[in-house]
């Protein structure tokens, strides 16, 4: 089971954008990792026509999406040796919208790295700086079954 933990710091180690490839429906939101440490998890999502609202807003579900994405990523980076994971809860609050020509990033670290569960707190800016939204997901720490 080391080659499990082992597999995913690579990844991080090599090219964090992997992590994007192996979730395609963060991937086909246009998601672009910056970062991936056990600290922080870093990326950044452009606003697009295809990702919005009537309104040409970002559409909330695409924020849900872009911020539990990166989060399970950087549970993933916190799993003890040979362990998997699963969300068990997430919440979003939605502050501010994400309008044409702006870019959405999404910082998130971890607020408790446990045995059984990881909790990480993403905060979503836009490139001013500005706070659009904040997701907390809960994760399940899956130990290997023997």
């Amino acid at each position: 089971m080391a080659e499990a933990q082992t597999t995913i710091q690579s990844i991080a180690d090599k090219d964090p954008q992997d992590f994007v490839k192996r979730q395609p429906w963060a991937e086909s939101l246009g998601m672009v990792m910056d970062e991936a440490t056990p600290e922080r998890v870093r990326a950044h999502l452009e606003w697009s026509p295809q990702i919005c609202t009537s309104g040409g807003i970002m559409h909330g579900g695409a924020f849900m999406t872009f911020g539990d994405s990166v989060g399970a990523i950087c549970a993933m980076l916190n799993l003890p040796e040979g362990a998997g994971t699963t969300t068990t809860s997430s919440s979003t609050v939605f502050i501010r919208g994400l309008r044409e020509g702006e870019t959405a990033y999404a910082t998130a670290i971890p607020l408790q790295a446990g045995r059984t569960v990881i909790v990480v707190r993403t905060e979503i800016t836009n490139q001013d700086g500005k706070l659009l939204s904040q997701v907390t997901q809960s994760q399940a720490v899956l130990q290997p079954r023997s």
